[in-house]
């Protein structure tokens, strides 16, 4: 007995039905709708809109992807991130970000706007490896996390940033660096008797000298400090 092939009963049982001009009308109009809706997405992502809601089945919804803005503010501030309208982000959003809003829009049956994205101040100029994460508006300044793409954040970053949280942090690692920095200086330097005036004399020296370099470089670069520029869509913020 002759071995029954699958493709063939698969295209036989097709073509009882429909003819190969109709599945190629058909599959080229499929692609084409979805061609629209990826343009339509890309838009929005590029859009400037302050759109502050979306039109989502709370009932669809997980609740492990819905944060306040708060939350998203604390997290922020404690790692030097921004968290800007989609259309400063300079970085390719990827494909894959792409399909979920597709999926959430079919779901949900409607089309989201008002896109966030959260990530590292240089993001929003360059294009970089760390994590971005994607945000669409729910209301009542709550955001649904759509995307999480890239690699993680150093784990180190938090203690990094942590002098830029506020002005009490930075003179308190001014002062810490300071310290060591007199410490390291060789006895006898100065004068053949060491003496605990001619240390805070050095100290305040140094102190001096290390605090004029950071505030030479916070003003010549525009820095400021984390929850100055969470939100600031300005690169000198």
């Amino acid at each position: 007995m002759k071995g029954i092939n699958i493709e063939h009963k698969l295209q036989n049982r097709r073509g009882k039905k429909w003819d190969s001009e109709q599945i190629l009308a058909e599959v080229q109009q499929i692609l084409s709708e979805d061609s629209k809706k990826e343009e339509q997405i890309a838009h929005q992502l590029g859009s400037k809109n302050n759109v502050r809601a979306n039109d989502f089945d709370f009932d669809l919804l997980k609740t492990e992807k819905i944060f306040h803005i708060d939350q998203i503010k604390e997290i922020c501030i404690d790692y030097r991130l921004r968290f800007l309208n989609s259309s400063y982000f300079k970085g390719k959003i990827p494909q894959e970000a792409i399909s979920k809003i597709k999926l959430l829009e079919t779901i949900h049956n409607t089309s989201l706007k008002g896109f966030k994205v959260m990530a590292p101040s240089k993001l929003f100029k360059l294009e970089d490896k760390d994590d971005p994460l994607l945000f669409a508006p729910i209301g009542n300044d709550y955001y649904y996390l759509i995307h999480k793409w890239g690699n993680d954040l150093h784990p180190l970053r938090k203690l990094f940033v942590w002098p830029f949280k506020n002005i009490s942090n930075l003179v308190l690692v001014v002062l810490l660096i300071s310290y060591f920095v007199t410490l390291m200086v060789p006895e006898g330097l100065f004068s053949k008797k060491n003496s605990t005036a001619e240390f805070w004399i050095i100290f305040f020296f140094m102190f001096k000298c290390i605090a004029s370099i950071v505030i030479f470089y916070g003003f010549a670069l525009g820095k400021n400090f984390n929850p100055a520029i969470w939100k600031s869509k300005y690169y000198n913020a």
